[in-house]
């Protein structure tokens, strides 16, 4: 089968099948090309998508990540990076491997398929001249016959008049014999062009035709082959990257694998335990033994709120109630003093008693040590103020629970290790530059490098510091987060009962929850500001009344909240007796109020008062 022999007289539509074989090459190239390009916006999408969800660096989202699940979905989101490059891999790869040798290839095949045509129509345009040339003395032969003969007829006309002159007949002989030979002459002619022109026809039609249309043949051959072989590179493409795609996938699936929920539970724990003990149980109040009443007994049966069983925790947060507390009860406990009253003085004044009466031994914890440890076993109001003010961190992360505070000094040791590590390398890498120096002073000063030498060791030694000032704190940690019993809680508030009684203020360090040492004024002034706002809820309040007086044995300085200065043989109001704390609650008038070590006053109770004992 050839298109010279089967179709020999389809130029025109031979011309417009390759021309149409061109555009489906060049609509395919343009189909390639927009698929290089969405694998490209796919492959773009994907990496946008990746980082969208990938952790912050120095945010809370990066601490997050130490779970497994979460560890899960960041190896998903890698390898779902790794996967968009292997989109971008088949982009890459189709435009080289077929857009471009595919526009290269139709450029070429246009070139070719012009020569051809050009070549066709040449060939035409030769054997169309032909045909002219054919027709031009195919009509000339004809007129020049139809002239002889003319001339042939009208001298025989005249050699059969008798009227004419045989000159005149020997003029049309001559004529009619020129015409004769013209028309010879143009018959030799046309006969030599029809050969001619039988031949060129001969050679175009069974010899430059068939080359013609065999060349555009094979060009269209070519061309479909070349678009076959795009096809199968286009798959082959693709075919290529299916292996690491389902590298990719299996790493999603092995990353899911390998999620364990146990672990997860036991970094909750680390992340959040605070290292305390759950409270112990409350011990019961008998307030059938008159005789045995504690402190909240007695603010109880004072308090004259009796129709209000609840307390707003602060002016401000209404949404918090304390039951079962009144006024007289709580700021009882708010402003009583929480260590055991200092002894009386051994000769303060010749009515001094060797040996007076001593606040008796506290058998079991008041509920005010009660509430004073759950209030600061919770975050400190003040706390929560300074931090809405924009207050910073405390640099030995005090602010901490125990076992948090302990995870982050040792992270802030680690870090410190780190930097003390690489100062050292540093200072080895300058060492070596200098010896370097030496042995070789055209590359450099060696003097030049001292001061370096210098400053990295001062970064050390500043880091060394702020090393062992972690290693303390952490080490203070470490030292105390054994488990505290309820005893252990009780003992840090005790009074120090080697201090002289001139020294009131008692300024012992206590443990705050969050495993900490702050002063003891700072919860006294934490109580004052508790106290504030309990007045702001109950200026209605009506005072205490006096049960009895008392006389000041000695003179007694109240530094502490909640006391009061005495001096000696002084006489004041007793408001509130001794409940087995040691300290009773007097007044000097209706302003100034507080409590006084009950061994400093002899005390003079109104039998006829209400909730008074009688004194002895």
């Amino acid at each position: 089968m050839s298109w010279g022999t089967e179709l020999w007289d389809q130029f025109d539509n031979l011309e417009k099948h390759t021309q149409w074989g061109i555009d489906i090459l060049e609509k395919y190239i343009k189909f390639v090309k927009e698929r290089t390009e969405i694998e490209l916006n796919y492959a773009k999408q994907l990496r946008n998508l990746s980082k969208k969800y990938q952790p912050k660096k120095n945010s809370k989202e990066e601490e997050e990540y130490k779970y497994t699940s979460c560890k899960a979905f960041l190896s998903t989101l890698n390898e779902m990076n790794d996967y968009a490059g292997q989109h971008e891999v088949i982009s890459e790869n189709m435009t080289s491997q077929i857009t471009v040798e595919l526009a290269r290839y139709v450029q070429e095949l246009k070139q070719e398929r012009k020569s051809h045509f050009h070549e066709g129509r040449k060939a035409q345009q030769h054997i169309e001249t032909c045909w002219k040339q054919l027709e031009s003395s195919k009509r000339r032969f004809e007129r020049d016959c139809k002239e002889a003969d003319r001339a042939q007829q009208y001298f025989e006309k005249m050699d059969a008049d008798i009227n004419v002159t045989k000159a005149d007949v020997e003029k049309a002989r001559q004529q009619a014999q020129i015409r004769h030979q013209m028309a010879e002459d143009s018959k030799a002619d046309y006969s030599s062009i029809l050969q001619k022109f039988n031949h060129e026809q001969h050679e175009y039609y069974h010899t430059h035709t068939p080359n013609i249309f065999q060349k555009i043949q094979e060009m269209e051959e070519r061309r479909i082959v070349r678009i076959g072989e795009s096809m199968k590179t286009y798959a082959e493409v693709d075919r290529q990257v299916i292996p690491i795609i389902g590298k990719c996938l299996d790493g999603i699936v092995k990353a899911a694998e390998s999620i364990d929920q146990k672990n997860d539970s036991q970094l909750v724990v680390e992340a959040y335990k605070s290292g305390f003990e759950p409270p112990g149980d409350i011990e019961f109040e008998d307030y059938t033994q008159p005789m045995k009443r504690t402190v909240s007994d007695n603010s109880l049966s004072n308090s004259k709120g009796e129709g209000k069983s609840e307390l707003k925790f602060g002016g401000k947060s209404k949404g918090k109630l304390w039951p079962f507390i009144k006024k007289n009860k709580l700021m009882s406990l708010l402003t009583s003093p929480h260590q055991p009253p200092p002894p009386p003085p051994a000769s303060a004044s010749p009515s001094a008693v060797p040996n007076g009466p001593q606040s008796p031994k506290q058998q079991k914890e008041p509920l005010s040590h009660r509430f004073n440890e759950f209030m600061t076993s919770k975050p400190k109001i003040h706390c929560f103020r300074s931090l809405k003010r924009g207050g910073a961190t405390p640099e030995d992360f005090s602010n901490l629970p125990p076992e948090q505070r302990r995870k982050k000094l040792q992270q802030k040791v680690d870090e410190l290790n780190k930097e003390i590590q690489k100062e050292m390398d540093q200072r080895e890498a300058i060492t070596k530059m200098k010896d370097v120096y030496l042995k070789n002073p055209q590359m450099g000063d060696p003097a030049s490098l001292d001061h370096k030498l210098i400053e990295v060791g001062q970064n050390i030694e500043k880091l060394r510091q702020e090393t062992q000032k972690f290693e303390a704190w952490l080490a203070e940690v470490e030292g105390r987060l054994p488990v505290r019993g309820e005893q252990a809680r009780r003992q840090s508030g005790l009074y120090d009962t080697q201090n002289p009684p001139s020294v009131t203020n008692c300024a012992q360090d206590r443990e705050s929850p969050d495993g900490s040492y702050t002063e003891e004024q700072s919860q006294e002034s934490e109580v004052k500001v508790l106290a504030t706002d309990f007045d702001d809820e109950f200026d209605d309040e009506e005072p205490l009344p006096a049960i009895g007086t008392c006389k000041a044995l000695y003179t007694f300085e109240g530094q502490n909240e909640g006391t009061i200065s005495v001096a000696e043989g002084e006489t004041l109001y007793v408001i509130e007796e001794d409940k087995g704390d040691g300290w009773t609650r007097i007044r000097r008038n209706e302003d100034e109020e507080g409590y006084v070590p009950t061994s400093y006053v002899e005390v003079c109770l109104d039998k006829n008062a209400k909730g008074a004992k009688t004194y002895i």
